[in-house]
């Protein structure tokens, strides 16, 4: 996949970067094209000249680049490299960096372009020990991967620091291997294409202060929005309450009920090419919702709630004389392909997913997910564990052919 691709390095200011040369060689050697982006940090470990002579291009240094050049203009270098990339690699990617992209900091080179980029981005992370540890490390390593970056761990081994545990810079070949396998996912086969995805939990209202609801995160809807929208589809997101950032170029429409969600879906579903429910919709709905918090009184030892079916909202959909793709989810608590299956039929769906909530690795919360992509033409296949942002490009694999 390398051949011919645009790739952009980011080096930040980590000892680790006395490697990169080695990396902007092995990319080329796969004939990619080349460009360098350095924070003034990273001078203090390689210099821009090694770096421009192995791309044979000139590197950008810091955010205002003093004079112009044949390719880039000086006051939007990062708009040009931002449209040229196919794929950004930031490595060493230091706590600091990481930092600033989980939050949207924008004070050197490499921020900046991170910021303007349109392509996907590879954050090789490689600090000390300690500092990779951190609990602000760590949050912000999460935050990235809910953003949708893809984030290669750093290998153990002894460190600079002449401590041992996780925080080496991954040997080239790996790296470059990621390269490779993040241009396999980012093809733009769906151009043109109006893509709808839910996602996250529905809250049924008991009262004021008080609702049903579900343990969905909305991380496999966001994931599946996300790759859809890189691979050049126009997204509308429609999800329930989740503390997720919203995926580039993604139009995000917020819900909370099930009612909420169905006719969101009725209205932005009507010029889609696909709608992708990934969404956790609640099955049943309070008959009445007090408008009063409900009082614990003297003695009491139970509450009855009279609940109704929601709508069904992928049954509606395929009731209706539809052109469009229908791609839906089954969480089960054990493999149960019958029954997957059996919705499958029911709802007149293109694919489902199947997942098991509790599978190790799978279900709610957690950031790699175990599927098994079932078709209407009956084929089963099992997945193995993986993120689910790759998850998300499986399932837009299986789903291309329906779309017309």
């Amino acid at each position: 996949m390398l051949k011919n691709k645009h790739i952009v390095v980011g080096v930040t200011g980590g000892i680790a970067a006395y490697k990169i040369p080695l990396l902007v060689r092995e990319l080329r050697k796969a004939g990619a094209e080349v460009r360098v982006v350095m924070s003034e940090a990273a001078r203090e470990f390689v210099t821009p000249l090694t770096l421009s002579t192995l791309s044979n291009n000139e590197v950008v240094v810091g955010t205002f680049p003093r004079e112009r050049s044949n390719v880039l203009d000086a006051r939007t270098w990062h708009i040009d490299l931002g449209r040229w990339a196919d794929v950004m690699v930031i490595a060493p990617a230091t706590a600091n960096i990481a930092a600033k992209l989980a939050h949207g900091y924008s004070d050197d080179a490499v921020s900046t372009l991170a910021l303007a980029v349109r392509c996907p981005i590879l954050v090789s992370p490689s600090m000390d020990l300690d500092m990779w540890q951190h609990p602000a490390t760590r949050e912000n390593i999460t935050t990235l991967h809910e953003m949708g970056y893809t984030v290669l761990p750093p290998e153990e081994g002894e460190l600079a620091s002449g401590l041992r545990g996780p925080g080496r810079l991954p040997e080239i070949g790996r790296i470059v291997d990621a390269v490779d396998e993040l241009l396999s996912l980012a093809k733009k086969d769906l151009a043109g294409k109006n893509i709808v995805v839910t996602a996250g939990p529905t809250y049924e209202p008991i009262d004021p202060v008080r609702f049903i609801g579900n343990r969905s995160s909305g991380k496999m809807g966001f994931a599946i929005a996300n790759a859809a929208a890189q691979r050049g589809a126009t997204v509308t997101l429609i999800t329930g309450r989740v503390h997720l950032p919203t995926p580039k170029f993604v139009q995000r429409v917020d819900v909370e009920t099930a009612a909420e969600m169905y006719q969101a879906v009725a209205r932005y579903h009507k010029s889609s090419h696909a709608l992708i429910m990934a969404a956790a919709v609640a099955d049943f709905t309070p008959e009445k919702v007090s408008s009063q918090k409900i009082k614990k009184e003297s003695g009491q030892d139970s509450l009855i709630l009279n609940l109704r079916r929601t709508k069904d909202i992928l049954h509606e959909v395929s009731l209706k004389n539809r052109k469009s793709a229908l791609i839906g989810f089954a969480l089960e608590t054990g493999n149960n392909i019958a029954q997957a299956k059996k919705k499958l039929k029911e709802k007149k769906l293109d694919l489902i997913v199947l997942n098991n909530a509790n599978e190790k690795g799978a279900g709610f919360d957690v950031d790699t997910n175990v599927v098994t992509i079932i078709s209407k033409s009956g084929k089963v296949e099992r997945l193995k564990k993986m993120t689910k942002y790759a998850v998300a490009h499986e399932i837009l694999n299986r789903s291309v052919k329906f779309l017309t």
